[in-house]
């Protein structure tokens, strides 16, 4: 999977309006990430420029969006032990959308320099987060059904939120475009600086994660049983709520609102290579970034020369999964009872 994923990350910096030749391509990012010129410049500059300036940021954030929403996703439902978990549908994602928004439409947190918007989209998914958590909570123990239940409220909830700010705003038209592309999904804007910030955290939450994969394959088994086996539950559901709020917040803040692919990438490696954490989440972060970078690659070439937002795309393939899954587990739980 990982030779998928660069093979699509390579073809993806192939296509778009400008053409230009594959061994170009892999020797314009050899001189770039040597820094020397190994190649001797057989090219124009401006194709250059677009290789390394606009398409490879652009095409890297693609392949970390995937990698981190997938990785968000089984996070998610390890957390509720509930398959049909994930950002999206939790409301984390609708929550740090209307904080990139607001930053956008209101000038909030300029202290926070070129990293002002992912500030607010954090800080937004962090509040989505709490209010699922509080809502869904029942005698101190947060539910996994009520949570879902929560999420999907809150999605609402924020969504408009995002809403108000956008027909109540008085800022110029540019801004308004900027702040719908959060709601739509799209990685048009990404550049070195920005994907290399999301790049290192969701490095450092891929690490930490993995070595905790004991902790939630126990957590999958039930709070009871966790707790016999010595779990501290408290510890590890906060920790798994941090470090998904933060890589959701930091993604959002790039790509906006990206939905179905921490729900839809789990469930397919999973039915590969088990339940057990510590082969799912490599592989599910290496399918996650394989898969993004498919879907924005069909995002720009599907109505070319305007470009299809990225939400768009990943929804096509994950909104009849999610029905197929609530179908599945309705006809499960009918069997049952007959």
């Amino acid at each position: 999977m990982a030779a998928a994923g660069f093979a699509a990350m390579i073809a993806a910096m192939l296509l778009g309006s400008v053409g230009i030749q594959p061994d170009w391509v892999v020797k314009i990012l050899a001189n770039h990430l040597s820094r020397h010129n190994i190649f001797s410049p057989e090219w124009e500059a401006n194709k250059e420029a677009i290789i390394w300036t606009l398409r490879a940021p652009r095409v890297v954030m693609a392949y970390v969006t995937g990698a981190g929403l997938s990785l968000c996703g089984i996070l998610m439902q390890a957390l509720t032990k509930n398959s049909l978990a994930d950002p999206y549908v939790l409301g984390i994602s609708s929550g740090a959308s209307s904080g990139a928004v607001a930053v956008i439409c209101y000038g909030w947190f300029r202290f926070a320099g070129a990293y002002h918007i992912m500030f607010g989209a954090t800080l937004g998914a962090i509040l989505a987060i709490v209010i699922a958590m509080k809502v869904s909570s029942v005698s101190n123990k947060v539910t996994a059904t009520q949570l879902v239940l929560a999420g999907i409220a809150v999605q609402a909830m924020f969504s408009a939120i995002t809403n108000a700010i956008l027909y109540s705003s008085t800022t110029t038209s540019d801004k308004l475009r900027s702040a719908m592309h959060w709601m739509v999904g799209s990685l048009a804007s990404a550049s070195w600086n920005t994907t290399v910030y999301v790049l290192i955290i969701s490095l450092v939450c891929t690490v930490i994660i993995r070595l905790f994969h004991t902790e939630l394959d126990v957590l999958m088994l039930g709070d009871d049983t966790a707790s016999t086996l010595g779990i501290n539950l408290r510890q590890v559901k906060i920790g798994v709520i941090v470090l998904c709020t933060a890589l959701t917040g930091s993604i959002v803040s790039i790509g906006g609102v990206i939905g179905f692919v921490g729900l839809l990438v789990p469930h397919i490696t999973r039915s590969i290579v088990g339940s057990a954490h510590k082969r799912l989440i490599p592989a599910s972060v290496l399918t996650g970034g394989f898969f993004v970078v498919i879907c924005d690659m069909l995002a720009r070439i599907l109505a070319a020369p305007e470009e299809l937002p990225i939400g768009v795309i990943t929804s096509f393939f994950g909104a009849p999964f999610f029905l197929f899954l609530i179908r599945k587990s309705r006809n499960s739980f009918g069997g049952k009872n007959g």
